[in-house]
């Protein structure tokens, strides 16, 4: 049998299924009613009615449903945005953003709690105008995100200026106004909440209009979820903040270390180092340019007085050096001073040096304690240094002792015993008797010793003197003399020193008679006023001729009488002769002329071109003195007669 054909109520209805699918809007799905039930009977009509109701209430469903999936979808975006973010700030903007176009609101906003000040403050507001409104502080209970934070509960209100269900506060009422808020949506941002508790708030997250609006339980639900996903992602961002601190802290520790465990390389390298440098017996110099390598600067060795025990550095004198070695030693401290840094070099209280940087920037701690225990270093250097010479004293004081005072009583220990200590008493030597004038001998000792001594020679006290034998190497007396005087008594020195000369000799005996004319020399000098300087028996003319061992009576005539004799010889005059006879005739012209048996003009002219050659000084009573003695000895020498009166 064939199906009956479908009456025009059945079309209508098929036609409003088909507008369902196509999210028709009421007013479509109105006129299919209207038109159905036009169409149909009084029976049908009731029937078209709950057709139409059925259809308005799936129609509803469906856009909820469809709302759900956008606003899920939304949420799924924000989720696997919020999850890319690390930073805070970030994470914090883009959940306000969010919120604000979820719901199409004029603002949100977020508030995060004050643990320490017990309220909640605004941090982060989206679509906001006013600085008052932005600079919000609400506390726990206080309007309507103060009474979320405290019952960790969603509050809504459609105008929040005349609802009475919140504490309203001044200061939030006026920021309020001055935002133009109305309605106002809040929801709690909770970590940890589960079936059984509501979890801890860390924030509210706010969706607000400026005018009147009631916010469905959707979009209150919607807010919510939302607020969850940004409670998880604070607190991984929080969290996440947390790791990259403790990371940083932890790369800061590390570096701290290594920077120490480098700084204790350095030191026990340099401890390495500075023990080898003592146990081998390395000197000052070997002390400084070690220092010097591992500090980075030029390192000098000073003594208490300032002066260079190193190699000496021009930039920095050693009046300079005073205070600052003072302070140091007061302080026990290396101390950075001009363009170089100084430090004291005790033994207990005792100052027996300073070590001196030279280097115009700043010491780490470590390059510091490193400068510092080169110091002590420096100090067992200087004191094994002050051990070793006091040591050569004795044993030098000894030898010196027995070669000046018993040459003869055994000559070939005598020289054993300088062999022991590197010196050949059998080639030829210079002996050097000096005394200070304002310093202790055992200061001049050490001058000696370290400004004029050579290995090969030997130096001690010595009956109130500081005696020296020096190598002479083809030098004579004199030369060596003035060098050591220069050196002893030149600049920096403490005092003027006299130095007299005597040799060469080679041999205990022979150096023993050189060294009694070299304490005569001096006694001489000290009676001529000739102190602070150098001199040997040969500067000191006719006396020298008396107090030297060898009484070298031709070459004191020769050298008083050199520029006469050479002027006779080379002209053929009779200045010499004319001289003696001027000498002879108690200084008289006359007398002389009758003489010589020339006019007194030619006398004149004579004695006008001895003072030319012999000084202005020639006739002065010192010099006549000796010019007269060096006439006689000519005379005894050739065997001449005196010339008659």
């Amino acid at each position: 049998m064939a199906s009956p054909a479908p009456g025009p109520v059945a079309g209508h209805l098929r036609r409003l299924l088909e507008l369902l699918t196509g999210d028709a809007s009421i007013e479509e799905i109105d006129a299919i009613a209207t038109e159905a039930r036009g169409a149909a009977g009084p029976a049908e009509r009731e029937e078209v009615d709950r057709a139409t109701g059925a259809a308005l209430r799936i129609r509803g469903t469906l856009r909820q449903h469809r709302r759900r999936e956008r606003e899920l979808a939304a949420l799924f975006d924000t989720a696997g945005d919020l999850a890319a973010l690390r930073d805070l700030d970030s994470v914090l903007r883009a959940i306000v953003h969010r919120a604000r176009l979820l719901l199409g609101t004029d603002t949100a906003y977020l508030t995060l709690p004050d643990e320490e000040a017990g309220d909640t403050y605004m941090r982060v507001t989206a679509g906001s105008i006013s600085p008052l409104f932005q600079s919000l502080r609400l506390g726990l209970g206080d309007g309507l995100g103060g009474l979320v934070a405290q019952t960790s509960r969603p509050y809504v209100t459609p105008d929040y200026r005349t609802d009475r269900r919140f504490h309203h506060t001044g200061g939030i009422d006026a920021g309020v106004l001055d935002e133009g808020l109305v309605a106002i949506l809040g929801v709690p941002l909770l970590l940890g909440a589960s079936r059984g508790g509501s979890g801890k708030v860390i924030g509210v997250l706010f969706a607000a209009d400026r005018s009147p609006r009631s916010f469905s339980s959707d979009e209150i639900a919607l807010l919510s979820s939302l607020a969850a996903h940004a409670a998880i992602a604070i607190d991984t961002a929080k969290a996440l903040a947390d790791t990259n601190a403790a990371l940083a802290g932890l790369a800061e520790a590390n570096a701290v270390i290594r920077a120490h465990a480098a700084a204790i390389q350095h030191a026990e390298r340099a401890h390495e180092q500075l023990t080898d440098l003592v146990l081998r017996g390395g000197d000052l110099g070997e002390l400084a340019t070690q220092v010097g390598g591992l500090v980075g600067g030029p390192v000098t060795v000073h003594d208490p007085d300032g002066r260079h025990l190193t190699a000496p550095d021009a930039g920095c004198a050693p009046e300079d050096l005073a205070p600052a070695v003072e302070e140091s030693r007061a302080g026990g401290r290396a101390l950075r001073m001009g363009g170089v840094w100084v430090c004291a070099v005790l033994a207990g209280h005792e100052l027996l040096g300073s070590l001196v940087l030279h280097r115009d920037e700043d010491l780490d701690d470590a390059n510091r304690r490193l400068f510092e225990r080169a110091s002590v270093v420096a100090g067992l250097l200087l004191l094994m240094r002050r051990t070793v010479a006091e040591t050569e004293n004795r044993v030098s004081g000894e030898l010196l002792t027995d070669l000046l005072t018993a040459p003869h009583r055994d000559p070939a220990g005598l020289a054993e015993r300088a062999s022991r200590l590197g010196i050949d008493l059998g080639s030829p030597h210079i002996v050097l008797v000096t005394q200070p004038a304002g310093q202790s001998l055992e200061r001049l000792l050490t001058d000696a010793r370290r400004q004029v001594f050579s290995p090969r020679g030997l130096a001690a006290q010595h009956q109130g003197t500081v005696v020296l034998l020096v190598p002479a190497d083809g030098a004579d007396p004199a030369t060596v003399g003035a060098a050591a005087a220069a050196q002893l008594g030149g600049p920096g020195a403490a005092s003027a020193v006299t130095v007299a000369a005597a040799g060469p000799a080679a041999g205990p005996q022979p150096i023993a008679a050189a060294h009694a004319e070299a304490v005569r020399c001096l006694r001489a000098m000290k009676v001529l006023g000739r102190t602070g300087g150098s001199a040997c028996a040969a500067d000191l003319g006719f006396l020298g001729v008396l107090l030297a061992d060898s009484h070298d009576v031709d070459g004191f005539v020769t050298e008083a009488l050199r520029p006469l004799l050479e002027y006779d010889a080379r002209r053929g005059t009779d200045l010499v002769r004319t001289l003696r006879t001027y000498f002879e005739c108690g200084g008289s012209l006359n007398r002389a002329k009758e003489c010589l048996h020339i006019h007194v003009n030619t006398v004149v002219q004579r004695l006008e071109r001895i003072q030319a050659l012999l000084g202005p000084d020639w006739n002065s009573p010192a010099r006549a003195l000796e010019l007269q003695l060096a006439l006689k000895l000519q005379l005894l020498a050739d065997g001449d007669a005196p010339s008659p009166h």
